[in-house]
């Protein structure tokens, strides 16, 4: 399957960071999004990064150039779909808003032309069945930055090809990732491990065994990552970090995945991290 046209629907940070990496990778790519302001923000956040890019000697002025000449933007799903070789959607993680797009995208798609989905825990099979066609459905989920991180979670639903996985696991290494394939399961690998841990966090937070400060330093200092797990789920977002682990237990039906109190009264509160100014630290 020849991939020349990417469409990426949803210029929000996910989005506009699976574009730069396309473009960059040399694929022509539309940039969806139904707000033009969404649009002009993820332009001049691509031309930062890529400007940070020359500043560091990773790529030159021409490779600049050339990557923003390859990006143009959309404010129409269908005709951006109609145009696509590859199609990649990365909107908010709602059920219902992707089940809308998907349907859509499937009816002005060319016969042929695979959907993926950025989701991070979102069934893949159950986005497929709003499809006509099905086998061609697929995750593909990028982690953020989308420019610096190297991982992508390849997703397939029940009715995923072995051709629609081959073709998407070249294209993902051509824009310069390592894929790792997964079978379609809530939360997948990533936040199935991830989430519970900063769930964890939360609990041992609430229940006073220690200040959020120092829960960090000891995940960070003694079992060496990079950001503690509360300052990261400043980072993703707790309203995120909420809605994947209802969708981890109502998915599992297990209550190990129950989200804890405090991040259910944080989220109500709307204490959502580091884009509402306030979550477990102060912005």
């Amino acid at each position: 399957m020849a991939i020349t046209n990417i469409s990426v629907i949803g210029a929000g940070t996910m989005g506009n960071g699976i574009a730069h990496v396309f473009a960059q990778s040399g694929h022509n790519v539309t940039l969806v999004d139904v707000n033009q302001d969404a649009l002009n923000r993820a332009i001049a956040t691509i031309t930062a990064n890529l400007a940070r890019q020359v500043k560091k000697a990773a790529i030159t002025e021409d490779d600049q150039k050339a990557t923003l000449s390859r990006i143009k933007t959309e404010t129409q799903i269908a005709a951006a779909a109609k145009s696509a070789d590859f199609i990649i959607e990365a909107a908010t993680e709602r059920m219902d808003l992707k089940r809308e797009i998907f349907r859509e995208l499937d009816a002005n798609a060319r016969e042929g032309v695979i959907i993926a989905s950025n989701t991070s825990s979102i069934s893949i099979t159950e986005l497929a069945a709003t499809t006509k066609r099905p086998s061609l459905i697929i995750g593909m989920h990028f982690f953020n930055p989308v420019p610096v991180m190297k991982l992508v979670e390849i997703i397939r639903g029940i009715a995923t090809t072995n051709e629609v996985y081959e073709t998407v696991r070249s294209l993902t290494e051509k824009a310069g990732k390592t894929p790792v394939e997964v079978n379609d399961s809530p939360g997948f690998v990533s936040n199935r491990i991830l989430m519970p841990m900063i769930n964890e966090a939360i609990f041992t937070l609430s229940e006073g065994v220690a200040k959020a400060e120092d829960i960090d330093t000891v995940m960070k200092l003694g079992m060496a990552h990079p950001m503690g797990p509360l300052q990261l789920a400043d980072f993703i977002g707790l309203d995120v970090c909420l809605a994947i682990m209802n969708v981890l237990h109502t998915g599992l039906g297990d209550d190990k995945y129950r989200a804890a109190p405090l991040l259910k009264k944080m989220v109500a509160a709307g204490m959502l991290g580091k884009k509402s100014g306030q979550g477990f630290y102060k912005y």
